[in-house]
């Protein structure tokens, strides 16, 4: 008779690792980084770089005085730097995107353990810490192809904070809109989110669950579900932020529940709040339920009696 190994799961491993996923989502995200880069100029560029390299740096001196074990070529620091950075405005000082970049790594990332201990996503919480500090500035848009005409920054509102001034739906699709470095190309946004589902490295459920509620609030309320759809920061947020693997749910109907969160909340800041974009707030908020949402939705190992693993 054969021995049996008896061990713990997982049984079945694939050949990825932190390396090779951050790695993809960097490639996911050349894109929109393109993008963005094209529509607003060279200082969309620097502020995105400038963000990534304030990030490694950060982990690797934290990780250095702290006498942690280096982590930096894990490519995660990396990835939240690019992120946080297309989530600004082009024409926020480059001393703020320091701090925020900073404030990622360090208090939301480090602080709570590193990479798969933090409780939330580090790039959204920077965002938000910045939104609150600097609200001035991270709510000073920039036309686009403004620097074309030699202009450094040409002050104008976004489609969610002024409605009346509605692009048509092939502005929004390429970008031709103001808003924050990443967001607006929501062609290059898409391509990066496919290529995530096609490779694997994210589930396509989620996100169409969260652009599916947030569009079906948006046709109940009487509003034009493709703008809503393409404004803002939705299409960024749902495939490259509330796919995180440390801050959403581990389970399939856990990370479904989260979707559905992020899209009634972002909804719900849209119609009803003072801020005219909810995604940043929607995918925090959900963050914070999420040991709530894996408790009650985790299934019970096998043998084990229901409630048991609760305790």
């Amino acid at each position: 008779m054969e021995n049996f190994v008896i061990e713990a799961s997982p049984h079945i491993k694939s050949g990825a690792n932190t390396r090779k996923i951050m790695l993809s989502v960097l490639l996911a995200l050349l894109p929109a980084t393109a993008a963005g880069a094209v529509i607003f100029g060279p200082r969309a560029l620097i502020l995105v770089a400038v963000c990534a390299v304030t990030s490694v740096l950060s982990e690797y001196v934290f990780e250095l005085i702290t006498k942690k074990e280096n982590t930096v070529g894990d490519l995660s620091a990396a990835v939240t730097g690019v992120l946080l950075g297309l989530n600004l405005p082009p024409s926020l000082p480059i001393y703020m995107a320091v701090i925020g970049s900073a404030a990622a790594v360090v208090v939301v990332k480090q602080f709570f353990g590193g990479l798969g201990q933090n409780f939330a996503n580090p790039a959204i919480t920077a965002r938000i810490i910045l939104m609150l500090s600097f609200g001035k500035y991270m709510t000073t848009w920039t036309a686009p192809f403004a620097y074309l005409d030699g202009t450094d920054a040409v002050s104008c509102a976004t489609v969610l904070s002024s409605p009346e001034e509605m692009p048509s739906y092939l502005d929004l699709f390429l970008g031709n809109r103001a808003g924050c470095i990443g967001e607006t190309c929501t062609a290059a946004l898409l391509a990066g989110g496919v290529f995530l589902c096609l490779i694997k490295a994210i589930d396509p459920l989620p996100p169409i669950v969260f652009i599916g509620t947030a569009a079906l609030c948006s046709l109940a309320a009487g509003r034009d579900v493709l703008t809503d759809i393409m404004s803002g920061g939705l299409i960024l947020g749902t495939f490259f932020m509330a796919t995180d693997y440390a801050t959403t749910p581990i389970t399939v109907t856990g990370r479904v529940i989260f979707s559905l969160g992020c899209g009634l909340i972002t909804s719900a800041v849209r119609l009803f709040g003072v801020y005219p974009e909810g995604v940043s707030y929607s995918i925090l908020l959900m963050n914070i339920l999420t040991p709530l949402i894996d408790r009650y939705i985790m299934p019970v190992p096998f043998g084990t009696k229901k409630g048991a693993a609760k305790r």
